[in-house]
């Protein structure tokens, strides 16, 4: 291809590995930024969670992944297919229809592995900077500072895609009264792993999305009591501005989720 490009894609999740995929297809010069040991993304279990369970501390540990360890898919393997390699043709640890997410990451492992992805990832490397620049030709260039084990790199490159995904940040209700000051152990969804910790508890889980309903469902083999709460007219638990009067009802709730 005569117009082949230096192209940087910050992220080896699912669109990050498409991307490179397309991106080498038409014969550009590809780099790959992943931050973390391996690629996939958000398919990638994490056991850790991180040191604020709500995630609202800017200085806490933050963990990418949001992935609970018993989470499997809510689609049909022969949907999250690409058009050239095919899920439903893959079986590698869990052939259920909707497996869970290690048979996805396999999938994915996989499918760099065919395409020579691999290669391109530069792993453990953070990307700390991108920076639009105009060269004397008026041409516009992207400056990347990236960081690899404590040491800095800056490149120029033609063209940068961000696939970074977005499930890193929770999401948390804060415009119920008096939740930043609810004494109980609260958390949100994204630091959730594994039921034990909540045995015998009793768990308000605020929200009603698929989330909600896989967590709920698995506390409650263990917890003492679980209350789903949801602004979903369908969820016949509370209306979102009943929310605080119901939580405080519920005076003998000890922990808190938010989905």
């Amino acid at each position: 291809m005569a117009n082949s490009l230096k192209v940087a894609v910050i992220g080896a999740g699912v669109a990050g590995l498409t991307a490179a995929r397309e991106l080498q297809t038409e014969s550009h010069q590809v780099v790959v930024f992943e931050k973390s040991h391996r690629l996939g993304g958000t398919w990638a279990y994490d056991p850790r969670t991180e040191s604020d369970p709500l995630g609202t501390d800017p200085n806490r540990d933050v963990v990418h992944g949001s992935l609970y360890n018993s989470l499997t898919t809510n689609l049909p393997r022969h949907l999250m297919s690409f058009t050239d390699f095919k899920f439903d043709e893959k079986v590698y640890d869990d052939p259920r229809m909707c497996p869970g997410h290690g048979e996805v990451l396999k999938f994915l492992e996989d499918f760099a592995d065919r395409f020579k992805l691999s290669e391109l990832i530069r792993l453990n490397t953070v990307v700390r900077r991108v920076e639009v620049v105009v060269v004397d030709s008026g041409v516009t260039k992207f400056v990347v500072e990236s960081e690899t084990s404590g040491v800095s790199s800056v490149e120029v490159f033609d063209a940068v895609v961000v696939c970074n995904g977005h499930n890193t940040q929770p999401r948390l209700p804060t415009d119920i009264p008096g939740i930043e000051t609810w004494s109980k152990k609260q958390m949100h969804s994204h630091n959730y792993r594994e039921p034990e910790s909540f045995r015998d508890q009793i768990v308000v889980v605020i929200g009603s999305g698929p989330s909600a309903t896989d967590i709920s469902r698995e506390i409650a083999t263990v917890a003492k009591e679980v209350h789903v709460s949801s602004r979903s007219p369908h969820v016949k638990v509370a209306k979102s501005n009943e929310i605080q009067q119901y939580v405080a009802a519920l005076q003998g709730i000890t922990y808190r989720i938010v989905v």
